[in-house]
């Protein structure tokens, strides 16, 4: 794990210069934790969640999909950003109009994330709870090696969904759905 004393900490704008670098990661409380790729699966699975949201949500105009470069400024003093692999914020709350150029700093009404090979279940639902705690109104993990989706909604047990199930937008995404298994082929 990476320490750091309170005059090592960076700031979400430290961040963007680094990236600009070529430093890849997330900022968790100032400390900088660098990303790696995550491989071919990974991604993929992440293009088919990307283009199945984005497909509902943009001709309906109904808000922005994001995928995992973006980033999301969480917390400020010291500084929290993170980036879900794919994230939905709604019109309602960030509208079409306004261009983001740093990092969101709404917390997105939907995230995604996927499990990297080497994260456990345990990392991956540490992950969807802490985007709960800051707001998120609902968190989908994928998880390719057992092709299941675990679907987590503040206040509520988790559903996991197998490759046999629909996976459907609930309250956040009214009206979208997919077949689990959609997410997984390649």
């Amino acid at each position: 794990m990476t320490t750091a004393t309170q005059t090592d900490l960076l700031t979400a704008a430290d961040l963007l210069r680094l990236c600009g670098d070529g430093v890849r990661g997330e900022l968790i409380r100032g400390v900088l934790y660098e990303t790696m790729p995550s491989g071919g699966e990974h991604g993929e699975v992440a293009a088919n969640l990307a283009f199945l949201v984005n497909a509902f949500v943009k001709p309906r105009r109904l808000g922005r999909v994001a995928a995992s470069d973006s980033g999301v400024l969480l917390e400020r003093a010291p500084d929290t950003v993170r980036e879900p692999d794919l994230a939905f914020i709604s019109a309602a709350r960030l509208p079409l109009n306004v261009r983001v150029r740093g990092y969101y700093e709404i917390v997105p009404d939907l995230v995604v994330e996927i499990a990297s090979p080497g994260d456990s279940r345990r990392e991956v639902r540490a992950k969807a709870l802490m985007w709960l705690e800051f707001g998120a109104r609902m968190v989908w993990t994928a998880e390719p090696r057992s092709r299941s989706v675990d679907v987590y909604r503040p206040n509520e047990p988790v559903l996991r969904l197998s490759e046999n199930d629909a996976l459907d937008g609930g309250e956040v995404l009214p009206g979208f759905s997919c077949a689990v298994s959609e997410i997984f082929d390649v």
